[in-house]
């Protein structure tokens, strides 16, 4: 074993009824490395990590921490090792403080037992400095920022002495300012010798803090290579056999009348002269730095903001929502970004979630027909290749791609005439964006328009027939992406406020 090596793993099999979820997984990860492990949902990657940092145990296999064979019954033996591991949903009380938080259960005790408080604060100061962050160790967590509840929670890891942080999607809720921050911070721990295990599905992040990057498939290794020797195009072929390009479906050959016309909208001191249309048939990218005005003007299109001024028409007849029960009622569906708190509602089953928009037409002298609605999203599920164990699981267990899919059969239900749909596949793994972007096309190609807001720049590229790119509040330009795709350079050219002339082929309002 190399002296670097920190953590090695051999042969760890793990198997649930039906499903083999792990079948011979080896792997090294590094003293001071970012090491990222990525994969499409259901490559083991969740049950590797959970076995490493003692939630599940191995049926077969080998872990050595530090050159010790070592065996995890449960995450506090784990930690107590040194393997400590940040979920997605983060194991803090938002009524407690920062010090009580990262000392909590462990709290320090005077000589007689009593709980020393003013030694928790001091030592989460220090902790605190070590990773070159300052932070109110009296502030209560449900007053910080997601950023700084994640700070919280490596503070918290820290504070057992890990050795190995193992971090699952920790950018899912972050903005690009936040994502800088962390990444700052993981640096710092890496400088300590830390050993970082990253999960994302976000490739861009995997090549600006990865040093290493491990692919699973199907419970194996496909394979480990330095981030620095890979291209994304090699990655994505890791992770799915297919290359980038095999992604995006073609763009549109034509497009229809315009659905949506927008002239002259603005809202004072934050949106100015804002003009473009949609047309059926095609998918329009908004692009644009956090702050652009990008969100604003999805809000004020679909009624949930008051704009000042602007003509709006839908089908040619003026469109003034007041809210948005009246977006609906004009045809307008809607996709947030936020798929968990603004989308999805978790407990309830496959079939409510995919009826709930268009609830009244199910019922008949105030009772529900329910072999309607269950055909309607037999329908749906089908249609859009919903992976569920029937129409009535509960959706909070589906995984991303498939919850997204959910919320599109909702819409797709309602046969609205534009999808306003915001950051499209954030948090979704590679095959199913796939998934979600075929389905994307299929409904322009019945003369459905979208308006699509995205930060994946790929994205938006990929999947855009022309692309609207904001900046301070305005559409600093208009690419056309008929002819020649856009670069990544032109459209944060853009984005910063640099002006760049409109290529040959665009229209000043995008008509």
């Amino acid at each position: 074993m190399e002296a670097s090596t920190v953590l090695r793993l051999e042969g760890i099999r793990k198997g649930f009824p039906g499903v083999k979820a792990l079948d011979g997984v080896s792997l090294e990860f590094n003293s001071g490395e970012v090491h990222a492990l990525v994969g499409e949902n259901g490559a083991g990657k969740s049950t590797l990590m959970k076995i490493l940092s003692g939630v599940y145990q191995a049926d077969e296999g080998r872990i050595f921490l530090n050159g010790a064979r070592v065996a995890f019954h449960s995450p506090h033996q784990a930690q107590l090792a040194g393997i400590s591991i940040i979920f997605q949903e983060f194991s803090l009380i938002r009524g407690f403080d920062v010090a009580e938080n990262v000392f909590l259960n462990r709290e320090p005790t005077h000589l007689f037992g009593h709980l020393d408080r003013r030694a928790a604060r001091e030592r989460t100061r220090a902790l605190l400095k070590e990773i070159d962050i300052e932070l109110d160790v009296d502030k209560k967590v449900g007053d910080l920022t997601v950023v700084e509840q994640q700070v919280v929670e490596i503070v918290k890891a820290l504070s057992v002495t890990a050795s190995v942080l193992i971090m699952d999607e920790p950018s899912a809720a972050l903005t690009d300012k936040e994502l800088k921050k962390l990444f700052e911070i993981i640096r710092t721990l890496k400088a300590r010798g830390v050993t970082v295990i990253y999960i994302s599905h976000m490739l861009d992040e995997i090549f600006e803090i990865a040093d290493r990057v491990t692919v699973l498939k199907d419970g194996r290794v496909v394979g480990t290579r330095a981030a620095a020797e890979l291209t994304k195009d090699e990655l994505v072929r890791m992770m799915v056999g297919r290359s980038i390009e095999d992604y995006y479906p073609p763009l549109a050959p034509d497009r229809g009348a315009p659905v949506l016309e927008v002239r002259g909208l603005a809202k004072r001191g934050q949106l100015w002269d804002i003009s473009f249309d949609l047309h059926a048939g095609e998918i329009v990218g908004v692009a644009g730095m956090v702050g652009s005005g990008r969100n604003l003007l999805a809000r004020c299109l679909l009624g949930l903001e008051r704009f000042d001024e602007g003509d709006l028409k839908v089908h040619g007849r003026r469109y003034a929502p007041r809210g948005f029960d009246e977006a609906m009622a004009a045809g307008i569906g809607y996709i947030a970004d936020d798929r968990k708190a603004l989308g999805i509602l978790g407990p309830m089953s496959v079939k409510e979630n995919t009826t709930i928009a268009k609830l009244p037409a199910y019922l008949s002298f105030g009772f529900l027909r329910h072999g309607r609605e269950a055909s309607d999203t037999r329908r749906q599920v089908e249609r859009l290749g919903v992976r569920t164990t029937g129409i009535g699981q509960a959706v909070e267990t589906l995984s991303g791609g498939n919850q997204q899919k959910v919320l599109l059969a909702r819409w797709l239900l309602c046969e609205p005439e534009v999808f306003l749909i915001s950051e499209p596949t954030r948090g979704i793994d590679v095959g199913a964006k796939a998934e979600i972007y075929r389905i994307m096309r299929e409904a322009t190609a019945t003369g459905k328009a979208i308006l699509m807001i995205s930060s994946e720049l790929t994205e938006v590229i990929g999947m855009s027939d022309r692309i609207l790119v904001m900046h301070a509040g305005r559409i600093q330009g208009t690419l056309e992406q008929r002819g020649r795709k856009a670069s990544e350079e032109e459209i944060m050219s853009l984005a910063v406020g640099h002006v760049y002339s409109i290529r040959e082929g665009a229209e000043d309002h995008g008509g």
